[in-house]
């Protein structure tokens, strides 16, 4: 018998169990710095010149602000959350440090504008985790809201691009800790490395992953979740505002839009580097590797003469992969997808299938409806109570901004004037209502709505170049095409079984890439004279679009309420496992929403063409948060389930009649977005507490 003495060592070899396990628990790591030497040595090969000391300082400072805004996403995403708002805090400490630094200053103190900037995103986050983990909201509604918030009050801050940085920060973060050695970029991501290292061994660190693993676990073996999530939120905060100090020290000036790009790069980053989506699992140093590779992957398309128009493609593609290749396994979705489309061909061939057996009636019989005395029958406001209760707020908050109008501007019950306005602006909502609502009855999100919008603006203008009757064959293709879209969304919630969010995210990101290529970064062409009659002209002394809103009104509540389609969105939406098992197609009905919210984002994308006479990159921007915002004020309640498109309606005519009020009034043009993102949170917390009743 082989025995081994109690003063005897185990041999230091890879055969070790303790060598396996820390291979186990590091792979994804030791993946994300595999790929990050071989993109190296790839740069090395295709550049004519060999990479010199000043070409990894460039890459290291280059990177660095991706770098620090995904470790702080990771923190987040570790917990179990999302954060949206990490861009905007970017832009926002990089608002306050070029407006607020003294110009006649080139000495400025970099420990204390680094903490300004450190505090301005502490704060923040602060903000954020104050409704994430105390009111337990939606992670993704409230860093969502704030993300709008934010970018409000930046551009109240910075209106343009401009302002002062000092070159003190400059000097310090995009010089050299060791002359020609090495970086100041590395040694400060090197630092909070350590410090990470030094956090995850903590109790702290613990519980964060235990949290993100199983929070209802945590929390009963007497683990602190609400102070911990708060907490992770704080720190992300902070790293956040410190990749804005970089990028100030980069640039020497302020941008308002400057961290806008950076949202898809930290979820790819992340992931990248082998965190889970939804939490229990990575780390931060694996983040720092994907975010390095995404920059050099970019910097060698751009070698190659690639167009940076591929740049936000190249990111989306990477982060599905990513995610694919790091949630693959024999559990995962896709593999039961792959084993369940077997077992159903082999069902197939066998004759097996329900649908190919003989068809027996085995119902059981109900009371006819004609044995049903009219006093049973329950009344009108028992009937539809719960609608009532959740759709006539948004009406009663209308009639009162509607009573405010007239106060403040006039002309509301004088004419039909401010009404034809009013249902003409509010129409893009209503659409993209019934397509986003849909999709949140379901419990999922579309962020993919803004460059729907966008293309097929951008499509129909340059395919009917002013003429009506390219129109006939330029709408069903725009809508074609965004069907298309939406199925491919639908299919990667579906079939790969990836989270609404990323996978819409990533078709927004790749339809912008596609955008830009279609239109060479500069769109063309002009509206149809029908299209521009339809969203501008008159017919009976209305604005023709105003009849097209009232049809789509009510297909919009008939959809919804009337058929079998729209009872199996709230029925997955209550519960996709009960759904399935009482015999609803789900996936179906899952492809089915992303398909219609699609379809509602080209139909808008096409009126807002009309109704401005061309098309614009970017013109969907600002319907992201609308588009979720009438849902949740309209009664809806974001985790799915519940809502009427009556509610939706209200909810985008009250956000109209609000947007008509502020422009009327002296408040500059940047509350709006402030104030759309604090009426989601309202809306939210008001539907949080009916719903605790």
């Amino acid at each position: 018998m082989n025995t081994r003495t109690a003063n005897q060592k185990p041999a230091r070899t890879l055969g070790n169990p303790a060598y396996s396990n820390i291979l186990r628990r590091n792979h994804s790591v030791l993946v994300a710095m595999s790929v990050f030497v071989c993109l190296l040595l790839t740069t090395s090969w295709i550049s004519p010149y060999p990479l010199s000391y000043f070409d990894l300082s460039f890459l290291a400072s280059g990177g660095a602000t991706t770098a620090l805004a995904s470790m702080g996403q990771t923190l987040v995403i570790l917990s179990g959350g999302f954060d949206l708002s990490a861009g905007a805090v970017v832009s926002l400490v990089n608002a306050v440090l070029a407006s607020f630094m003294d110009p006649s200053d080139f000495e400025a103190s970099v420990i204390l504008w680094t903490s300004v900037g450190v505090g301005v995103g502490m704060i923040v986050g602060a903000f954020n985790g104050f409704f994430i983990a105390f009111l337990r909201l939606q992670p993704i509604v409230v860093t969502l809201a704030t993300m709008f918030i934010i970018q409000g009050g930046t551009l109240l801050v910075l209106d343009k691009p401009g302002g002062f940085v000092s070159p003190s920060l400059g000097n310090i973060y995009m010089g050299d800790a060791i002359d020609g050695v090495l970086p100041a970029s590395v040694v400060l991501i090197g630092v909070l490395l350590l410090l990470w290292l030094w956090l995850a061994n903590t109790r702290f660190g613990l519980a964060l992953y235990a949290i993100g693993s199983d929070p209802e676990a945590a929390k009963a073996t007497g683990m602190r979740t609400t102070l911990v999530t708060f907490f992770t939120y704080v720190l992300a905060g902070g790293l956040y505002g410190l990749a804005g100090v970089f990028v100030s020290a980069q640039t020497g000036s302020g941008d308002p839009l400057v961290g806008n790009s950076l949202l898809l790069p930290t979820f790819a980053a992340v992931v990248i580097g082998g965190t889970r989506l939804g939490g229990g699992k990575g780390g931060l140093i694996g983040t720092v590797f994907g975010a390095y590779i995404l920059i050099i992957v970019i910097n060698i398309l751009l070698s190659l003469n690639v167009s940076a128009y591929y740049s936000t493609i190249t990111e989306s593609a990477v982060l599905i992969i990513a995610v694919l290749a790091g949630t693959f396994s024999k559990n995962s979705i896709l593999t039961n997808r792959i084993k369940d489309f077997g077992r159903r061909h082999l069902a197939r061939q066998k004759k097996m299938l329900v649908s190919q057996l003989e068809q027996i009636d085995r119902r059981l019989s109900f009371v006819s409806s004609e044995q049903v005395t009219a006093s049973s029958k329950p009344g009108f406001i028992k009937k539809h109570g719960e609608t009532l209760r959740y759709a006539l707020p948004a009406y009663g908050c209308l009639l009162i901004v509607v009573i405010v109008t007239e106060f403040v501007l006039g002309g509301v019950f004088t004419g039909f004037r401010y009404w034809d306005a009013l249902f003409v602006l509010s129409s893009f909502l209503a659409i993209l209502a019934l397509g986003q609502g849909s999709v949140i009855l379901t419990g999922g999100l579309d962020l993919s709505v803004p460059w729907v919008i966008g293309l097929s603006g951008i499509l129909v203008a340059d395919i009917v170049q002013g003429a009506d009757l390219a129109l006939i064959y330029a709408v069903p293709l725009v809508l074609i095409t965004a069907a298309g879209i939406g199925l491919i969304n639908g299919l990667g919630v579906v079939a790969l079984g990836l989270s609404p969010i990323v996978v819409t995210l990533a078709m927004n990101g790749i339809i912008q890439g596609a955008a830009l290529i279609y239109s060479d970064g500069t769109p063309s062409g002009f509206a149809a004279p029908a299209l521009r009659w339809l969203m501008t002209g008159k017919a009976l002394g209305i604005t023709p679009v105003i009849f097209l809103l009232s049809i789509f009104g009510m297909f919009g509540v008939l959809l919804l309420s009337r058929t079998a389609f729209g009872r199996r969105i709230y029925a997955v939406g209550n519960s996709e496992e009960a759904a399935r098992l009482s015999g609803v197609k789900t996936n179906k009905v899952l492809i089915g929403v992303y398909i219609l919210s699609a379809l509602c984002a080209a139909l808008v994308g096409i009126l807002l063409t009309g109704f401005s006479g061309q098309a614009s990159l970017g013109m969907g921007d600002d319907y992201m948060l609308p588009s979720i915002a009438v849902v949740v004020v309209g009664g809806a309640l974001i985790t799915g389930g519940r809502g009427h498109y009556l509610g939706m309606l209200g909810g985008a005519l009250l956000l109209t009649a609000m947007q008509t009020l502020l422009a009327g009034t002296t408040l500059p043009f940047a509350f709006r977005s402030v104030f759309f993102g604090l009426v989601i949170l309202a809306a939210v917390i008001a539907l949080r507490e009916k719903r605790s009743e």
